[in-house]
């Protein structure tokens, strides 16, 4: 099939390339509107218990967590001053007649209570809910930031609040975004000049980058039009995106490279290298694709919305490999390389492969390495397991205000909430009752126990104010916002922030309450638990899911069992340090002052999950890179020993230049903004580095050399059917395939 593929792409190579541009218009034309559809959030699952409180919240009640704050402050004097007074009811009025915000309150509209100003009595607090969701609500918030923003008469206002932080995260996503493309294109690009030694050899991964880019844009802006996609997934696009494109490319490009040194026309080296080296990015991601389609099994959408772009970003790196590189190289010809490298190549005689082996660093690795098997595999998976040590400690939690730089003004509103008020109630949750009398004995007493709990402050319901287990003296009854026909919900202001451990105890808390009838428990606290929840729900799906595919593509590749294995173990071993680090550093806060992040003791939820199929993804793109080679030695030479070396030495380079460049790009997101982006492209970064050396340096010879001819063993029945569905290269020179015109040889 790739035969014929690459004869097809040859002969009609400007067809090809007259195809590819159109596509690549058409993805700048329709893929700039992917900002417009995707999404933030969706690191909640939607059919967990906090989700279905806060659909109740809208559906019955038409009202919700208030995701808004504006913190008030005297500049001079206290918040009850007459003028300050004035003010901050003004400033309520003006929210509550601000388009798309309802439920509006604030400590001058609701007489005074402590909860809502500060120790200190010159700040106060004005809460609202933005009833619209994603572009349409950061459009508000934007519009309130301008509007009552900043100096009001007498009070200077600041605007925070769970919408304003996602307004805020979102703008630094693209921002970040933009920064990383400027640091990683051009630093790539003089790295591929230094690999190639020449500029037309350099352009070309990048243009296979731009191209699977494009395309996956395009892709997000159609799934974004149909469901929900997160903004978060366009960092995957972009890193892995140039990633793979580079890396599919630097083996394409190397591999035609090397078939024009062995003597091949141009365009029989095409085939050649579609044949060997394509079928190898087939392979690899075919591999890649699975793993990050593990991630389509979590009800969270974030997590989906990685999978539906690193699939599409690889798929449209791999066609665009075999499809479009090889059409360009039929153009380009032996221009690949620079003029002198063709005036040595013309002056040389066409060398064999086993002419060029024998003596490179890599080669000298791999045979340094087989000499002392044993204590080289055990040293380096000691250190991989000592690195990997802090993340048994591993705690996780959900993004919020501190994933913002110190500067960030909703960042700087919760801190001082945090730091001022007593009673947090910017991070009420509710608990929502159905079947209930809003003003009976029951609900009365529910509301009472709720109030006794540790870290709650106080309960609002339909039946007045509870703290401490009793009803506030004086609370009136207010079942018109809490109560519609036998429905009612409790308003619970607790005293620990939403992220901590002592808030997950007091949702658990609530949830085991014995009551006479059904309630759910919403809010941040609630939310997280059903997280991780979902999250251990799944994982044993996913992980079989990576499993099995893995397995299977490798078998049908290499006809062996061993190899399988031994690439899933070490792979997940090259893990270990990674996520480690990652404990160390954004958990503990270890380089947090380098790094320009604040460690809030939390990695988020998503992170190791989505780390660990994005790097075991590409540590399976490398493991391919490498075992394609080795059995290519090995089915030529049957010598286990020397095909290892030989192996490592064909991809050594390679290797290390493409996990250098997706390093890179990795890195270049490592400068963003925001704490949990900035994990992410550091931690990928360390991954990617870690297994082109360590494991494939290392590790791979070590267990190659100890296992000998066992590499390639497999049970007589599997044997029998990698003999007839086994993944092959074609065998024997390239000869074209009849056809009624000829193709010349000529690089035009």
């Amino acid at each position: 099939m790739l035969t014929r593929l690459a004869w097809f792409t040859v002969r009609r190579r400007r067809l090809v390339l007259a195809a590819s541009a159109l596509f690549a218009v058409a993805a700048v034309g329709l893929g700039n509107g992917a900002f417009g559809v995707l999404k933030g959030g969706g690191f909640d699952d939607p059919g967990a218990e906090s989700t279905r409180a806060a659909d109740a919240l809208d559906e019955v009640f038409d009202t919700g967590d208030p995701n808004l704050v504006l913190l008030v402050r005297a500049p001079a004097g206290s918040v009850d001053d007459p003028a300050v007074a004035r003010a901050g009811a003004a400033l309520t009025d003006r929210l509550a007649n601000t388009a798309d915000v309802a439920d509006v309150a604030s400590y001058w509209s609701l007489g005074g209570p402590p909860s809502l100003r500060d120790a200190g009595g010159d700040e106060a607090l004005v809460l609202g809910r933005i009833t619209t969701e994603d572009d349409a609500a950061n459009e508000t918030v934007a519009e309130i930031r301008d509007g009552l923003g900043g100096r009001q008469g007498a009070v200077e206002v600041s605007v925070g609040g769970p919408a304003a932080v996602n307004e805020e995260l979102r703008h630094s996503v693209e921002s970040s975004l933009a920064r990383a493309e400027v640091i990683a294109i051009p630093l790539t690009l003089l790295l591929l000049v230094f690999v190639f030694r020449s500029v037309v050899g350099a352009s070309l991964p990048l243009l296979v980058g731009a191209m699977a880019i494009l395309g996956t844009l395009l892709v997000l802006f159609l799934l974004g039009s149909i469901t929900d996609v997160s903004v978060f997934a366009i960092n995957l696009t972009t890193a892995l995106g140039l990633g793979l494109g580079i890396d599919y490319s630097l083996f394409i490009v190397s591999r035609y490279r090397e078939e024009l040194r062995n003597g091949f026309a141009p365009h029989d080296a095409v085939v050649q290298t579609v044949e060997t080296a394509g079928r190898t990015v087939v392979i690899s991601a075919l591999t890649v694709a699975a793993a990050l389609s593990a991630l389509l099994v979590f009800p969270m959408f974030f997590l989906r919305s990685f999978a539906y772009a690193g699939i599409a970003v690889v798929l449209l790196a791999m066609a665009t490999s075999i499809l479009t590189l090889p059409a360009m190289l039929a153009v380009v010809g032996r221009r690949i390389d620079s003029r002198r490298a063709r005036r040595r190549a013309a002056l040389a005689a066409p060398v064999t492969g086993d002419q060029e082996l024998g003596d490179g660093f890599w080669h000298r690795v791999a045979t340094t390495v087989m000499r002392r098997p044993v204590p080289i595999a055990l040293a380096a998976t000691a250190a991989l397991l000592l690195l990997g040590t802090p993340f048994l400690r591993l705690s996780t939690g959900l993004p919020d205000e501190r994933s913002l730089p110190t500067s960030a003004e909703s960042r700087q509103v919760s801190e001082r909430i945090d730091a001022g008020f007593d009673g947090l109630s910017a991070e009420a949750f509710p608990v929502v009752v159905d079947s209930v009398d809003p003003g009976g004995a029951a609900l009365a007493a529910f509301a009472s126990e709720v109030s006794a709990l540790d870290g709650v402050a106080r309960v609002e319901g339909p039946g007045g104010v509870w703290t401490a287990g009793d009803r506030a003296a004086g609370s009136a009854p207010t079942s018109d916002r809490f109560a519609e026909g036998d429905a009612a919900w409790l308003s619970v202001v607790p005293t620990v922030g939403a992220q901590t451990p002592q808030a997950e105890q007091l949702a658990e808390d609530v949830r085991v309450l014995d009551a006479p009838f059904a309630f759910q428990v919403g809010g941040g606290a609630a939310e997280l638990i059903d997280t991780k929840d979902a999250l251990a729900e799944g994982l044993p799906v996913a992980l079989a899911i990576i499993v099995v595919v893995t397995f299977l593509l490798l078998f049908l590749m290499s006809g062996s069992v061993l190899i399988p294995v031994k690439a899933l173990v070490l792979n997940t071993l090259s893990l270990t340090a990674t996520f480690g680090a990652l404990v160390w550093v954004f958990q503990d806060g270890n380089l947090s002052g380098l790094l320009d992040f604040t460690a809030t003791g939390r990695i988020d939820t998503s992170m190791p999950i989505l780390m660990f199929c994005i790097a075991f993804g590409l540590s399976m793109d490398y493991e391919v890179f490498l075992l394609s080679r080795i059995k290519e030695e090995y089915d030529r030479t049957g010598d286990n020993r020397a095909s290892v070396a030989r192996g490592l030495e064909r991809t050594g380079r390679i290797v290390s230049a493409a996990a250098a460049l997706l390093a890179i790009t990795f890195i270049a997101f490592g400068t963003a903004d925001v704490s949990f982006i900035k994990a992410f492209g550091l931690g990928l970064a360390l991954a990617v580095l870690m297994d082109a050396t360590i494991i494939r340096g290392l590790l791979v010879p070590a267990f190659m050399r100890l296992a000998g001819r066992a590499n390639w063993w497999a049970p007589a029945p599997l044997a029998r059917m990698h003999d007839r569905f086994g993944i092959r290269e074609a065998p024997g020179p390239v000869a074209p395939p009849a056809e009624p015109e000829p193709v010349a040889e000529a690089a035009t």
